[in-house]
């Protein structure tokens, strides 16, 4: 009965329009200023509000911090099942992924990812387990679908491709070895995913991933 009280609680918090208002600016100016530079009193400033009221439904800066990284995950993630449920070839359906997290994520100026390894790393590690379990799926979808459409090659090993695709789209985002005034983070996604293409695209597939590139 405790439990049930305690989990009741959460869950009436989690509706309040204040703490949703709190959530929404913070995540918005994290993904704008990045998560190191926003302070709680920048959040406080912007929503004219006090410093009181944030810390009335989140305690220290880190657990906002985290709030706001799986409210973007599952916004994300929520995103792209619409996009998985278009009637899209598989190319085609991983640029449009593609778009929707660099426009949800602001094409990462502020580099996310990076700053959350840096400065927040027991965050980061257990969004990249959750991270891992959503991009196995969706590719694994992706590269199925490829196949059965004939623009992946049949012989393609999904399992060894799903996770060489995942290294990469974590790879890609280290900027002590991807500089920011060495390459945009727009460059990286499209030049990424044009290699990962290439490597699995049968005859057909290449004429509608070079068809796309032109556009």
């Amino acid at each position: 009965m405790e439990t049930f009280l305690v989990l009741l609680v959460s869950f009436l918090v989690s509706l309040h329009p204040v703490k949703n208002k709190i959530l929404n600016k913070a995540i918005d100016l994290f993904l704008t200023l990045g998560t190191k530079s926003v302070t709680m009193d920048d959040i406080a400033k912007e929503l004219s509000i006090s410093k009181k009221t944030i810390y009335s439904f989140f305690s220290t800066k880190e657990k906002l911090v985290k709030e706001a990284t799986f409210e973007i995950f599952d916004r994300i993630n929520l995103l792209i099942s619409d996009i998985c449920k278009k009637n899209l070839n598989s190319v085609e359906e991983l640029f449009r992924v593609k778009d929707l997290v660099l426009r949800q994520l602001k094409n990462e100026k502020s580099s996310p990812q990076y700053q959350l390894q840096k400065y927040y790393p027991n965050i980061f590690e257990e969004l990249k387990q959750k991270k891992f379990k959503s991009v196995e799926d969706c590719i694994e979808k992706n590269l199925k679908k490829g196949i059965i459409q004939g623009i992946y090659r049949s012989e393609i090993d999904i399992r060894l491709i799903n996770r060489l695709y995942f290294i990469g789209i974590i790879g890609i985002k280290n900027e002590e070895i991807f500089t920011r005034n060495e390459f945009s983070n727009i460059y990286l996604m499209d030049s990424f995913l044009e290699y990962h293409l290439r490597a699995i695209v049968t005859e057909k597939g290449l004429k509608i991933l070079e068809n796309i590139i032109k556009k």
